[in-house]
């Protein structure tokens, strides 16, 4: 069965499985323990924690493993605000941010600060000169994704970070779709990635606070990573992180392009073979294993539901609001349509063949879906 969810979580790669199945055996000790399996425990959560640093280019001081990449995301924004609180209480979001960043947010106004929502264009792209106008005397905090979770557009990372360094506020970017997939943006303060989502164990996060940026944890002090993040930390995990992390970037750096010529064949294909599709996202300036369209007189969980039925796994609207009735918030701010919605992203292994295959079932299948609906 052709899956084609990686925008949800990429496949275990076999790398992380090895390290993960290999750690278990040598790194289940506590790694605060002074004794032989704690030391040989602690030994290797360093030597995992610098990989990823090495990988992601930033100090292995700087890094520190999370239980998930909400959680990093909620450290990193909760965390920067706390420790600013003197300079202000105003934050900065981009429009189509992860909801995990919606989330602090709105709690960030519960607790009464203040929070500018920068809109983006017709293909999800905050305007850089926008966000800058959007930007405070009291603004603590800054956020803006490397790429967004549900149209693949890439945003202007590095632009808006030279903007908020003029003002003197950091900026946090959520790079869980693009760590792995593209080379992170420079200029960012703070900075969330999630394992699962290039191959790595479900349940571990990563979370970056670089040197000089103010952060104080907004959780009850623990010694562990730093006193950065509470909790037993999963040696093998992080292991695991680190192995899929460096494979799946070598990997994908060599498929990109093969990738993009298949998605790229998706959205020229489509409007040929089905009436009333909207391909949405930016057409070039995106991931390249990624493409979003919506149907016009159908709903996006039918199609989801027929195709699995056909043999396909495929997504309609992002992966943290797919279970609720309400419409995506990302193709709301955009202004494109809401329903009828499929995301299509392709894991590392999708072939020409399952491709070829999934446009062959598509027209018909929306064209049964609409006459069942009554549309002709």
């Amino acid at each position: 069965m052709p899956y084609f969810d990686a925008a949800s979580t990429e496949p275990l790669h076999p790398a992380a499985r090895s390290a993960l199945l290999a750690a278990y055996e040598t790194g289940w000790a506590d790694p605060a323990r002074l004794y032989g399996s704690g030391r040989r425990a602690r030994m290797l959560l360093d030597e995992a924690r610098a990989r990823v640093a090495a990988s992601l280019g930033v100090r292995p001081d700087e890094l520190s493993f999370t239980t998930s990449g909400t959680q990093a995301v909620h450290l990193a924004v909760l965390g920067a605000l706390a420790a600013r609180r003197r300079a202000g209480r105003h934050l900065v979001v981009g429009a189509v941010e992860h909801s995990s960043v919606l989330h602090a947010a709105e709690l960030h106004e519960r607790e009464g600060g203040t929070v500018t929502a920068v809109p983006v264009d017709l293909h999800g792209r905050v305007d850089p000169a926008e966000f800058a106008a959007a930007l405070r005397h009291d603004t603590a905090l800054a956020c803006l994704q490397s790429a967004n979770h549900e149209v693949g557009t890439v945003q202007p990372v590095e632009e808006v970070a030279e903007a908020c360094r003029a003002a003197g506020v950091p900026l946090f970017t959520d790079a869980a779709q693009s760590a792995g997939r593209m080379p992170l943006p420079a200029g960012w303060s703070l900075l969330a990635a999630s394992a699962h989502k290039f191959g790595g164990p479900p349940g571990t996060g990563l979370l970056v606070v670089r040197k000089g940026t103010r952060w104080r944890s907004p959780l009850p002090a623990d010694e562990r990573e730093g006193g950065r993040v509470p909790g037993f930390p999963g040696v093998p995990a992080a292991l695991a992180t680190a192995a899929a992390l460096e494979a799946h970037t070598a990997e994908f750096a060599a498929d990109a392009p093969r990738l993009r010529e298949l998605v790229d064949r998706i959205r020229a294909r489509l409007p040929e073979l089905v009436a009333d599709v909207e391909i949405v996202g930016d057409p070039v300036r995106r991931l390249p294993h990624l493409v979003t369209f919506s149907f016009l007189y159908v709903e996006g969980e039918a199609i989801i539901t027929e195709l699995d039925r056909l043999g396909f796994e495929v997504s309609s609207g992002s992966s943290c609001t797919a279970d609720t009735l309400r419409p995506s918030h990302v193709l709301e701010a955009m202004g494109v349509i809401t329903h009828g919605n499929v995301r299509v992203s392709l894991p590392r292994g999708a072939t020409t063949a399952d491709v070829d295959r999934f446009l062959a079932v598509l027209p018909d299948t929306v064209s049964r879906l609409r006459k069942s609906a009554g549309v002709t």
